[in-house]
């Protein structure tokens, strides 16, 4: 594709040089490059596809070589807010107003000055909820912080102020639209007409539902390391990247830049102020499409390669699932796995367990849900079976979306 082609020629040579001016100042990208044989002036855009995809299982690992953020952020960088993601991956925030860049989306999906925004993220240890906070406040809209969960005491605060648009995933939104109406909630007290969704798929029946009550329902994309990597113009018409970051599409085996609309893995190469990313591999697959316009769009997010699985957001990494099922050996579970499904609109957890002759099942389900929430950040759905399939301690069996 000659859009392909072309972005990567623009976009790579700008990359590279930015990447050349930062390398003194981040130790892990001027190692990175030199392991790939690759020297620090002069660098070109075929020297940087030269290095090793990063990956983001690499990350625990990473941080732990070069403590505490895995020498991704800019030395004498400010930092104003430190998270810790499953995995355990320590996630930085930098000052300013919007440093992960998602106004852009906003705007695209209407929000802005007058709009009350109900955020449905996370604001705690995970970075999510602040980072559409933020970028709410650089819009010039006012923020509920809802978080997960209380779906009804959230319905009931959208019928009493006014919300008039919603932040989180697809599949919450729903829940939320479902509350309202269990609750018999006076329907001219709805007044979300805009939502931005993320964090999981949005099929396009769930999408036609949502519109039902919620005229503009855009989605976007972006990680917890680069922010924004793509949003919708249009509903179904691709994600449109942002100027910050250069993305790639690579073969998830070779990481070599895929030409055509053939998928690939989401590679990032991100060099702004304080936390320049070099060939980070989001672990997302996607692939390049046109739009009507033939302007040049990444296609959503269409898979996973890599180890960690994503459900309801969040990512989910084998050996801290591991570590969960064998903690609960101490109340006589003999063997468990978790197994990741997909529930009509919603992700679902499900943890098999194998319990023994004389285990309390009553016990064992409430330390599963307590032991699994407090370290996955996800509640599972607990079931006991008589065995499990030797192999992996973390399945995803939901169907390509």
């Amino acid at each position: 594709m000659k859009a392909v082609r072309d972005y990567y020629d623009k976009r790579g040579a700008e990359a590279a040089g930015a990447v050349g001016r930062m390398v003194d100042r981040v130790p892990s990208i001027r190692d990175r490059l030199a392991a790939a044989g690759v020297g620090s002036s002069g660098l070109t855009a075929v020297d940087l596809d030269s290095v090793p995809v990063l990956t983001k299982d690499a990350l625990p690992a990473l941080q732990r070589a070069y403590p505490p953020y895995g020498g991704l952020v800019a030395e004498g960088t400010p930092v104003a807010r430190v998270f810790a993601s499953p995995g355990p991956i320590y996630e930085v925030q930098l000052e300013g107003e919007d440093p992960w860049q998602w106004a852009a989306a906003l705007q695209a999906c209407g929000i802005g000055a007058g709009d009350v925004v109900l955020n449905c993220f996370g604001y705690h240890l995970s970075p999510a909820g602040m980072m559409f906070d933020l970028a709410c406040g650089a819009v010039g809209a006012t923020v509920v912080p809802g978080g997960v969960g209380s779906v009804e005491v959230q319905a009931r605060v959208v019928s009493d102020i006014g919300v008039t648009a919603y932040i989180g995933l697809p599949s919450y939104l729903a829940a939320l639209v479902e509350a309202f109406d269990n609750l018999d909630l006076p329907t001219d007290r709805w007044h979300v007409d805009k939502a931005l969704v993320t964090a999981e798929p949005l099929p396009d029946a769930l999408r036609e539902r949502l519109v039902q009550r919620v005229p503009t329902v855009l989605m976007a994309y972006g990680t917890a390391e680069a922010g924004l990597i793509g949003h919708e113009v249009e509903p179904g018409a691709g994600l449109e990247v942002p100027d910050h970051v250069f993305v790639q599409v690579c073969d998830p085996e070779s990481g070599v830049p895929v030409l055509d609309d053939s998928p690939g893995e989401v590679v990032v190469t991100m060099v702004g102020a304080g936390t320049p990313l070099l060939r980070f591999g989001t672990g997302d697959i996607s692939r390049w499409q046109l739009d009507e316009d033939d302007r040049l769009r990444l296609g959503g997010v269409l898979g996973r390669v890599g180890a960690a699985v994503k459900a309801r957001g969040m990512f989910i990494h084998p050996h801290q699932a591991a570590e969960v099922v064998r903690g609960l050996r101490d109340l006589g579970v003999e063997g468990g796995r978790y197994v990741v499904l997909r529930d009509a609109d919603r992700d679902e957890l499900r943890l098999e367990l194998v319990a023994g002759s004389g285990a309390d099942r009553a016990v064992v389900t409430t330390a599963a849900e307590e032991r699994t929430r407090a370290s996955l950040r996800v509640r599972p759905l607990v079931t006991f079976v008589e065995s499990v399939p030797a192999g992996d301690v973390l399945v995803d069996a939901r169907e390509a979306i």
